[in-house]
């Protein structure tokens, strides 16, 4: 009967041994009110890092928007700017070509 005992490598068991008894008391550490109030406290604090970056991205796109409609009516007023130039200068953008005769 010791025979079968002599092949057992202990230290590997004990090790065995020792990783449940520590997952069970992890277990009974993780699930206790102290650790749930740590949990809830972390929760709330990622919520509210969420609202910030939301409201920060949120002022980013309408900064960009705004942005962005000045930028297309400042080219607006140029092009209107530049054509009012041509004008008055006499230049067309229409040049009459006359077919020449052969």
């Amino acid at each position: 009967m010791l025979k079968c005992f002599t092949k057992i490598d202990w230290k590997k068991t004990g090790i065995f041994a020792a990783g449940v008894l520590f997952g069970t008391a992890g277990v009974k550490a993780l699930s206790s009110k102290d650790a749930k109030k740590v949990y809830t406290g972390c929760t709330a604090a990622f919520l509210r890092a969420k609202d910030c970056v939301l409201k920060t991205a949120t002022t980013i796109q309408e900064n960009a928007n705004d942005i962005y409609a000045e930028a297309k009516q400042q080219n607006e007023e140029r092009a209107a700017a530049e054509e009012a130039d041509n004008f008055e200068d006499g230049e067309d953008d229409f040049s009459e070509e006359t077919p020449e005769t052969v």
